[in-house]
């Protein structure tokens, strides 16, 4: 029976963008990656995300999917006591025609697939989902499939999201959060256009968060209590364009809905170690938290980058991987990404709990960040560095 050197369970973004460039790498692979239902989301891209894109090949045209995305403004607009000013972030203040693309996840799926099936050597692609997984003595994973196949793996790369089944099958340690929030997402369009300017409505239970795409279209990420939301769903069409320019102030005219709308619940999920014993975990099967600062994706990709950087190190292209260099690639791989794990859920956590807070001092601490955020300098910059995955 073949072994290959590496299995990846998950065939979402991460999975896909990593599947292609290990087969680009000539490392043999077997792909777990079932059917999936299309993803409505979209995931703002900031430009070092995109520079990897453009560099592997992944998306050397990211101006044919994505949408320019060059400013960045954040509205006040709860009814609190103490209330922040608004702040406005241009991209060229970082020194960059724009802060980076917002793309929709189910353009950039078929885009990542392409890209795998465009290099030379082959990917065993399974579209089942995985039974079981074993570790036998040699170092050696076994995965069975939904139909009862086995299949071998030298490292094995866990990308199969939150509910992951090789995380949990490991032993990962993992601390979970569960929001009283969810987010709702649908596509609609104003009257006016918002231009190349990403809004932010920050209200007491979350943000209600306007990103331009195409053709004037206005991708939504609104993030509310899981009643606000289910009620919103339930709305008529008619209502719920109603609902949506109230939420925007009224600033850019009547809405008018273009697709469905979906609900998801929002957690969070921190990992103290994201990889171990010849397995790595990459994108939400790692972690997972509320769609604010955008840098889910982000991150999942800085994943993938690490891990081929980890593989590159270790093991030259083109030579089978063994148990000690799966071993080692595994441990190289999760030193690299903590101090980044770390640093960017901490910023995100403690953005999205300051703007929940009902205490006192956690609102005169966030006005205070967003007065200092606006008006100087050097913490703007290094805002922009954080926010960019710098």
């Amino acid at each position: 029976m073949t072994v290959y050197d590496i299995a990846i369970v998950g065939g979402g973004l991460t999975g896909a963008a990593l599947a292609g460039l290990l087969k680009a790498r000539g490392n043999s692979i077997v792909h777990f990656a079932p059917a999936m239902e299309k993803d409505y989301r979209t995931s703002a891209l900031m430009m070092p995300t995109v520079e990897f894109l453009k560099e592997t090949g992944l998306c050397p045209d990211p101006d044919s999917l994505g949408y320019p995305l060059r400013q960045i403004r954040i509205i006040d607009a709860t009814k609190r006591l103490l209330r922040g000013p608004e702040a406005l972030f241009d991209s060229r203040e970082a020194g960059h025609p724009q802060f980076g693309y917002n793309f929709p996840n189910a353009d950039l799926l078929p885009r990542f697939q392409a890209f795998a099936d465009d290099q030379p050597g082959e990917i065993t692609k399974v579209e089942a989902r995985v039974g079981l997984i074993d570790r036998q003595a040699d170092g050696v994973f076994v995965i069975t499939d939904a139909h009862q196949n086995e299949h071998r793996a030298r490292l094995l790369v866990g990308a199969d999201g939150k509910k992951s089944v090789v995380r949990q099958q490991f032993g990962f340690e993992v601390d979970e959060e569960q929001f009283g929030q969810s987010a709702l997402v649908c596509d609609f369009e104003f009257e006016r256009p918002i231009g190349d300017c990403s809004i932010e409505f920050h209200y007491e239970n979350g943000p209600f968060t306007l990103v331009p795409a195409h053709n004037n279209k206005i991708n939504l990420v609104w993030l509310d209590q899981h009643k606000v939301l289910n009620e919103a769903l339930a709305l008529t069409d008619e209502k719920f364009e109603k609902l949506l320019a109230e939420k925007a102030n009224h600033l850019f005219g009547h809405a008018k809905l273009l697709t469905k709308r979906f609900v998801f619940p929002l957690s969070n999920l921190h990992m103290r170690v994201a990889g171990k014993d010849g397995v790595v975990l990459v994108g939400e099967a790692a972690h997972a938290f509320p769609p604010i600062g955008a840098q889910g994706l982000n991150l999942g990709l800085r994943d993938v980058k690490s891990l081929i950087e980890a593989i590159d190190a270790i093991v030259p292209e083109g030579q089978a991987i063994g148990r000690t260099e799966a071993d080692r690639i595994s441990a190289s791989y999760a030193a690299k990404r903590t101090p980044d794990l770390i640093k960017t859920s901490g910023f995100v956590d403690g953005l999205f709990k300051s703007l929940l807070s009902d205490f006192l001092p956690a609102q005169l601490l966030r006005l205070s960040g967003l007065w200092a955020l606006k008006s100087v300098p050097p913490l703007r910059k290094l805002a922009f560095k954080i926010g960019m995955g710098r």
